[in-house]
């Protein structure tokens, strides 16, 4: 299976993203800062939603856990923000929680930092558990006592799934944050192939590696690459694995 992990900013990078999602083949695509809903028409004018990501991939089933509503581009209507599972397969099963925060609406005066981090799993046919994170950010990539209580329910709700298991995620933390500890039992992909930096430049400058797949010891990795083209503030993740 070829996993595809992104922190899809808000699907701002229009034309880049139909072009990639067009010309890449993924079995799971795991996104944050997706948006959905509203006027479907009006909303893909402005970004790469969703519905059109899904249609681009190819992927038939969609997962979603809201972290926040919108009324900024559409008064009227209310567009989701949050995390998104594609996947070829139908899950047999499905489950999100809140790690942080409170959803709300979000205005224009809104604070945007102020909102619900969520964390949501899927599993499949196959026994493959696909978990997809936005972890809660602070300016510093190390954390603070706030991400380690947060990593901390992460780890717990990873536990709960049985057999093997992949994470995926803007973690908002590089692996040497001591919160990346409470997720040691999990094999850090960005950190086993010496990733230093999983941002493009476009909004922040520096080498910071705060993206992270992660796979359970009973998964094999065939492939692990970060991809260099500019989708969004954020690079792109590939695994390839077999369970």
């Amino acid at each position: 299976m070829k996993i595809l992990q992104l922190n899809v900013w808000t699907g701002r990078i229009k034309g880049a993203l139909k072009d990639f999602f067009k010309d890449n083949d993924f079995d799971v695509i795991c996104l944050q800062e997706a948006v959905w809903g509203g006027n479907e028409e009006l909303l893909g004018n402005l970004f790469a939603t969703i519905e059109k990501i899904k249609e681009l991939s190819g992927l038939k089933y969609a997962y979603y856990s809201s972290n926040w509503g919108l009324k900024i581009f559409q008064p009227d209507n209310v567009i989701e923000q949050g995390n998104v599972i594609l996947c070829r397969e139908e899950a047999i099963t499905e489950k999100a929680t809140t790690i942080y925060g409170d959803y709300k609406i979000i205005s224009a005066t809104n604070d945007f930092y102020d909102y619900a981090y969520t964390i949501q799993r899927i599993t499949l046919k196959n026994g493959l558990n696909i978990i997809n994170h936005h972890g809660y950010w602070q300016p510093n990539p190390i954390g603070d006592e706030t991400t380690i209580s947060c990593a901390k329910k992460v780890a717990a709700f990873v536990r709960e799934a049985t057999g093997p298991t992949i994470v995926c995620g803007d973690f908002n933390i590089i692996h040497d944050s001591p919160a990346m500890r409470e997720l040691d039992f999990l094999r850090d992909l960005t950190h086993e192939y010496g990733v230093d930096n999983t941002l493009s430049g476009l909004k922040f400058n520096g080498k910071v590696a705060c993206d992270h797949i992660l796979v359970s010891n009973d998964i094999t990795v065939k492939n692990f690459t970060v991809l260099d083209n500019l989708v969004s503030d954020h690079k792109a993740l590939t695994a390839e694995i077999e369970i």
